[in-house]
């Protein structure tokens, strides 16, 4: 519906919504016999029902196999043990795919080097699944959540399930949840919302009369694989019985060295300005120390005195410059969790292996509650009492770990130094959510909220570091977690408030060029942003803020969301 001329005048579906009538009513397709869209709503409504369709992707269509990022040539990888299906044969032949084999069976997540799998492709799917927007054509670790939300209020169910699957085939054949399905990220998963996903699309299908058992036992056991990750060695996070994110590769992240010019460069050249701050991520050859670069580095840059002067790097050399095994490391957990790039775990995200994270270990509380109620579904009594207690033991490190009660938020907490973060981040929000935080946590949390408010939602963090995932950028998940984190503790006006900010700055700039986004500046209201560091662009789409604008909007009450159709109706029309 892109282009589609605004109404001024609120018609039949704001009367509906004045009668309280449910929000099924609002159209959700955009078919060729549909009528045009009455209100603004009803617009950004059909551009995302329109959505699912242009972000599916499937092994009949020849672009799926595509990968812009590395601009590489189109290789699709089958498991090792894995016969050629139909669908591929035909890929072959219609596109002149290349299809080859892994040249191993993988059980677990870093079994396999990526480095030896030459050149980079995707890894095979069964099913559909949908993608975040623009230039990616692999399925998401945790954007499908967000994504799979929006599917099934949006009643598109068979899809949302044909994802989970395409998860329990990535356990299978690739050792885990994956960061996404192309051979590079076989080093690596990414936050755990496996189960948040199943049980999504089970109380969808639950809700619609389709309930199956049969198929919760089987996902069951995918999930505790998926678990067993996270709190197995090397992802235990010291002596803390928390989890913490870690990248099973070596080196420069793959997609990073093609897709983000420039980047590593940059990151040298912040810590040659900033010494005290280098831990140990920099190494440097100088006449004085000629030996040093064989310590380890594994991607040497010729800075001269670039933090200086930006001079290129063909100018005359003082010294060889190089990124440390151990920043890559902190690089690639940086990537794991999804907020790259951030500086909550230090600059450029260099100790994020370092630290047990507010987010992950909520979410793997989260888990191990949902795994307590699915085996408690099944009938496996003492298997439920187990998650019950490993729940409540991770509960309490957590308490123990990561809440300050001085300053009255969650922070991460830096296990490597024994000391808890001071970072302010929105995944302060996610215990309240996952239902860890007590009643006085949440209103303690509550009185900080103004730190993250801003006139488009809220915003990563208070600090402007040139990140995308740090201030003035709000992202669509972590709007969705907060907020139903706030209902959760009974912070109902919050986060209505906080809701209407960020779908009414959602709509607003969809007003403006017909398109949703995957960030948005927060104190601004616009989708134009101004990364300057790591990766800069601001993709269309988008899978899952499609999806959060969805739940969102369902949980926001009726007249809020009259008055936001008012509102949006009765500004002025935008050309685009």
């Amino acid at each position: 519906m892109r282009g589609a001329h605004l109404m001024p005048k609120l018609k039949k579906f704001f009367l509906c919504l004045l009668s309280l009538c449910s929000l099924s009513a609002v159209p959700s397709s955009a078919g060729a016999d549909s009528k045009p869209a009455d209100n603004s709503l009803e617009q950004i409504r059909a551009y995302i029902s329109a959505g699912w369709d242009s972000l599916t992707r499937s092994l009949t269509d020849c672009a799926t196999v595509v990968d812009t990022k590395l601009s590489s040539a189109s290789v699709l990888y089958l498991p090792a043990d894995f016969a050629v299906p139909a669908s591929v044969q035909q890929l072959q032949k219609q596109c002149k795919v290349e299809v080859q084999h892994l040249p191993a069976v993988i059980h677990h997540i870093g079994e396999m080097d990526p480095g030896k799998i030459d050149p980079a492709g995707l890894l095979y799917m069964e099913n559909r699944y949908v993608v975040p927007g623009g230039r990616f054509n692999e399925m998401y670790g945790w954007d499908s959540y967000f994504i799979i939300r929006g599917l099934v209020r949006d009643g598109r169910i068979d899809l949302a399930k044909d994802m989970v699957e395409n998860f329990f085939f990535e356990i299978e054949h690739y050792g885990g949840v994956l960061n996404a399905n192309r051979t590079y990220y076989l080093t690596r998963s990414q936050p755990p919302f496996l189960t948040s996903m199943i049980l999504a699309v089970y109380d969808a299908q639950k809700a619609s009369g389709r309930a199956n058992n049969e198929w919760l036992a089987r996902a069951y056991g995918y999930a505790v694989k998926d678990h067993e990750l996270w709190t197995s060695e090397p992802h235990r996070a010291g002596s803390t019985g928390l989890s913490r994110y870690f990248d099973f590769g070596n080196g420069p992240a793959a997609e990073s060295v093609k897709d983000e010019t420039g980047h590593y460069r940059q990151v040298a050249a912040y810590f040659l300005e900033q010494p005290e701050l280098r831990r140990n991520y920099v190494l440097e050859s100088t006449a004085a120390k000629p030996n040093l670069l064989a310590a380890g580095p594994l991607f040497a840059l010729e800075i001269c005195d670039v933090a200086k002067t930006m001079a290129p790097a063909a100018c005359d050399p003082a010294g060889t410059t190089a990124l440390s095994a151990d920043y890559y490391k902190g690089d690639r957990a940086m990537r794991e969790s999804g907020f790259d790039i951030s500086f909550r775990f230090g600059p450029y995200g260099a100790a994020t292996h370092h630290f047990a994270p507010v987010c992950l270990n909520s979410l793997l509380y989260k888990t191990e509650k949902d795994l307590e109620q699915m085996s408690a579904a099944l009938g496996h009594k003492e298997e439920s009492e187990k998650w019950r207690q490993r729940a409540e033991q991770r509960k309490a490190e957590v308490q123990k770990y990561l809440w300050d009660s001085e300053r009255g938020l969650f922070f991460d907490y830096d296990f490597q130094k024994q000391a808890r973060s001071t970072y302010e981040y929105v995944t302060t929000f996610y215990p309240l959510w996952a239902g860890i935080a007590t009643p006085e946590q949440a209103r303690g949390v509550m009185q900080h909220v103004g730190k993250f408010e801003q006139p488009g939602g809220l915003v990563m963090s208070p600090y402007e570091t040139g990140g995308q995932w740090d201030f003035p950028y709000a992202w669509a998940p972590n709007q969705l977690m907060a907020i139903e984190g706030m209902r959760r503790a009974g912070f109902n006006d919050d986060a209505n408030r906080l809701s209407y900010k960020f779908l009414s700055m959602v709509m607003e700039n969809f007003r403006r060029d017909g398109t949703i986004r995957e960030k948005y500046d927060a104190v601004k209201r616009s989708s134009e942003t101004q990364v300057t560091a790591g990766y800069h662009m601001n993709i269309v789409g988008f899978g899952w803020t499609n999806g959060v604008f969805l739940a969102l909007l369902h949980e926001l009450p009726q007249s809020e969301i009259a008055r936001l159709i008012k509102e949006q109706d009765e500004a002025p029309a935008a050309v685009h």
